[in-house]
């Protein structure tokens, strides 16, 4: 199989579900901050593992999982509909946490950043006496 050929259908794939996940699923399970992050179709294009970030509680994200397992026959129909190939991949659901992790990570760079700013600021010299205001003297 030619790499183009299966990033093409790893991207198609990524859009019908994406599109499936917004706009034609109505079970009340899922998410709506929920987004398809990647999609990885296996060599002889049988799996298409589509990665899924659930902004969330864990309740939410693990109802959104179960939800889209129990989907995923129907998310697979909309697919063969769409896609030119002999066989549709069959779909399995990862739930992706490196949207989660990225942000951790930020949050880390922050705190981190205003810690060393203030640390900075403590350690400045005063003033020299010739730039501050003289006591008692108004001009």
């Amino acid at each position: 199989m030619k790499p183009y050929r299966i990033e093409k259908v790893s991207s198609e794939v990524r859009c019908i579900v994406s599109d499936a996940i917004k706009h034609r699923l109505q079970d009340p399970r899922i998410s709506p901050l929920t987004s398809v992050t990647r999609v990885e179709v296996s060599g002889d294009l049988a799996f298409a593992h589509v990665h899924i970030s659930i902004y969330g509680s864990q309740s939410d994200q693990s109802k959104t999982m179960r939800a889209l397992d129990n989907a995923a026959g129907y998310i697979q129909q909309l697919l063969a509909k769409s896609l030119p190939i002999r066989q549709c991949p069959h779909l399995v659901f990862h739930h992706d946490e490196s949207l989660k992790k990225g942000d951790e990570i930020l949050r880390m760079i922050d705190a981190n950043a205003r810690q060393r700013d203030s640390n900075t600021a403590q350690n400045l010299p005063d003033q020299p006496e010739a730039s501050r205001p003289a006591e008692g003297n108004s001009p």
